[in-house]
């Protein structure tokens, strides 16, 4: 496989399509090897337009989507970030490139055992990974942009109040066979302005609160 023009092809064909326009995140989707963060048995569809499968009933998000995740936060030079998911680590790679400094957790040490080698094809990237539960009792801390790679069933208000004021947060909510696309904006220190986005289907976070079930 020719990855360069695979690649390239990927952001023409793919993420632009998906009014993906912003220059510095589709220089950024063209300068990171997705297919080194792919899994093995995968990496014949490492351009492909859909999610691939990458352990623990977990899937690495389709370029277009994390196309358009990249544009809605818009990363800036100075922009501390936090990845909720790291997955095998290509957005947090991604967003290393355009933030100042990126912290990706999961709650799965061997997606963050993955992700911290895979790095390595981006020497560039400036990505601390930890194991951690993002619905744990400790505080996230506070970042500028914030990407929550699952869905969440239920908003939970932790992410927003994770930003500082100024910073913006990009979330899933919902169920199958519906979830809305959020864009979080943090105004002042007590209003957060949510911007829905667009309508997608991704796996929820592990320990995410659900709806309570009605029982007849």
């Amino acid at each position: 496989m020719d990855t360069l023009a695979a690649r390239r092809q990927m952001v023409d064909q793919q993420i632009r399509t998906w009014e993906v326009l912003d220059p510095r995140v589709l220089d950024a989707l063209a300068a990171v090897p997705r297919e080194a963060f792919v899994p093995p048995e995968y990496r014949e569809l490492a351009f492909a337009d859909a999610p691939i499968p990458i352990g623990f009933g977990q899937s690495m998000l389709a370029p277009k989507l994390q196309g358009r995740i990249l544009q809605a936060l818009g990363p800036n030079p100075t922009d501390t970030v936090l990845e909720v998911g790291s997955g095998l680590g290509y957005l947090a790679a991604t967003l290393s490139l355009l933030g100042a400094a990126t912290h990706s957790i999961d709650i799965h040490p061997e997606f963050v055992a993955a992700a911290a080698a895979n790095l390595h094809m981006v020497p560039e990237a400036n990505v601390q990974f930890e194991i951690r539960d993002a619905f744990g009792a400790a505080p996230l801390g506070l970042y500028d942009v914030i990407a929550v790679t699952g869905s969440l069933p239920l908003y939970d208000t932790r992410f927003e109040r994770a930003l500082r004021v100024g910073g913006r947060l990009f979330v899933m909510v919902g169920e199958a066979p519906v979830m809305d696309a959020i864009l979080v904006r943090r105004v002042d220190d007590n209003e957060w302005i949510r911007e829905s986005l667009f309508e997608t289907v991704v796996e929820p976070l592990i320990n995410a609160a659900t709806p309570q079930k009605f029982v007849f």
